[in-house]
């Protein structure tokens, strides 16, 4: 599957769900919260930081 297939499929599934897209802002939000809370799992889990600090 090609990008523009996937991408294709997702706005596909997005109009026919009733889900909406959201702006740029929002999305590089979310990305962010997303990619913190895997840093936090890293950090944890193979770095210097315990679970018992959070």
């Amino acid at each position: 599957m090609t990008i523009k297939e996937a991408q294709q499929k997702i706005d596909e599934w997005i109009n026919e769900t009733g889900v909406r897209y959201f702006n740029e802002l929002t999305n590089m939000a979310i990305l962010t919260e997303e990619v913190g809370e895997v840093a936090r799992i890293i950090s944890r889990k193979y770095g210097e930081q315990s679970f018992d600090h959070q």
